[in-house]
């Protein structure tokens, strides 16, 4: 799940088993009070006078605070100022009770020592965190503590230190991951939505056009010539279930293709709207990828033909030439200047790029006054296949949100 809802299992969890932030951070704290507790029961059972134990607490406390904004999200990043003025307070609060406690002030050090870990660049920081560690000999040696002892406490100390500082960065990068994976889903629902919205005009496009070309004609046969308009009343019923198919086919996600349907289909339609066909197909036997990708192509460009032009003739011709697939559609019918004034015109060609571009393909567009070029080339012989699909779409799918 992307967002924190505030629900009890999310606490313990994310979507894949992660631990949650807030879990992050709540491990962190319970250490934090583990140490302040241990530290706060040395000071109580010692013989020092009220007035001593009382400033020994209010110090703790303040260390405590301090620890808690050092160890916070971003605390690495504010100013330098900032940063040397609150160690330089929490090293005062860490270092001045030791005169009166020594051993029992416990570890504190160890959380000047995470602090530096924490907020100074690695080289300062490293060096500080030895210096803070091997100071810790001091108040062993002042209450004439063996050998054993002081090691256990400058080790303590060290340990303290690295505890606070991998926690504090522990629970930064359950954070960073959390944020990453709601990022990610993010970007998956864009590209999902993007290749709904892509194969959405792909398939439909040509299909809505044809069947409002085909209502137009309907409309001009039916008082002179009824027989032909209800054979014309049949197409468009057989185009509209076909494009409830394409609808279902985009949301499932199949959506294989046939050229020599397309073509076929294409005949249909543009005959219907006077366009006169000249059709060569010279293929054999395409892999279903290929096939429903030329199909995609065909099907774009009798679309375009369709709606930006006026055209009376159309070549549609698909071969084999030097390892490579071509299909090539040219009409005529130019017009300067003219365009489709309906809302949402489309993005076909992109479209159209970005489908070449997923089987190293390319698409060529030609014009001049009269006609119009399309042809579209991809190879027989594709390597790294799989991996140059999902780059080519990933890449233009990026640019396309990004714009």
């Amino acid at each position: 799940m992307g967002e924190d809802s505030g629900q009890p299992d999310e606490l313990l969890v994310t979507s894949g088993n992660f631990p949650a932030p807030r879990l992050g951070r709540l491990v962190l704290l319970a250490a934090l009070l583990c140490y302040f507790s241990i530290t706060l029961l040395n000071i109580l059972s010692s013989h020092a006078s009220v007035a001593e134990v009382t400033a020994a607490i209010l110090c703790l406390v303040a260390i405590f605070g301090l620890q808690l904004l050092h160890s916070r999200p971003g605390a690495q990043l504010r100013s330098v100022r900032l940063k040397t003025l609150t160690l330089l307070a929490q090293a005062l609060l860490t270092y001045l009770p030791l005169l009166v406690f020594r051993t029992q002030w416990g570890s504190m050090a160890g959380f000047l020592a995470g602090s530096l870990l924490l907020l100074l660049p690695p080289r300062q920081a490293w060096l500080m965190y030895g210096v803070v560690g091997g100071s810790m000999l001091v108040p062993p040696l002042l209450s004439d503590l063996g050998v054993v002892e002081t090691f256990y406490y400058v080790q303590s100390t060290l340990l303290t230190g690295l505890v606070v500082y991998g926690l504090t960065r522990l629970a930064d990068l359950i954070r960073v991951l959390h944020e990453t994976r709601g990022e990610l889903t993010r970007v998956a629902v864009t590209r999902e939505r993007l290749r709904f919205a892509r194969d959405l005009h792909d398939l439909l496009g040509y299909s809505l056009s044809a069947i409002t070309l085909k209502g137009e004609l309907i409309h001009r046969l039916l008082p002179l010539h009824p027989a032909r308009a209800k054979s014309e009343v049949e197409d468009v019923l057989t185009m509209s279930r076909q494009s409830l198919a394409d609808v279902r086919s985009v949301a499932s996600g199949y959506r294989d293709m046939s050229l020599r349907e397309e073509i076929s289909s294409a005949q249909s339609v543009l005959s219907a709207a006077d366009v006169r066909v000249d059709a060569q197909v010279r293929v054999g036997q395409l892999e279903q990828e290929l096939d429903t990708v030329l199909a995609t192509v065909l099907r774009e460009a009798v679309t375009n033909v369709l709606r930006h032009s006026r055209a009376t003739y159309c070549e549609i011709a698909a071969e084999r030439s030097a390892g490579q697939m071509r299909l090539t559609i040219v009409n005529d019918g130019v017009t300067a200047g003219y365009r489709d004034t309906s809302p949402h015109s489309g993005s076909g060609l992109g479209n159209l790029q970005t489908r070449l571009g997923a089987v190293e393909g390319a698409l060529t567009v030609d014009q001049d006054a009269q006609t119009f070029r399309l042809v579209a080339r991809v190879p027989e012989q594709r390597g790294s296949h799989g991996a140059s699909a999902v780059s080519a779409v990933d890449r233009a799918e990026d640019g396309r949100s990004a714009a």
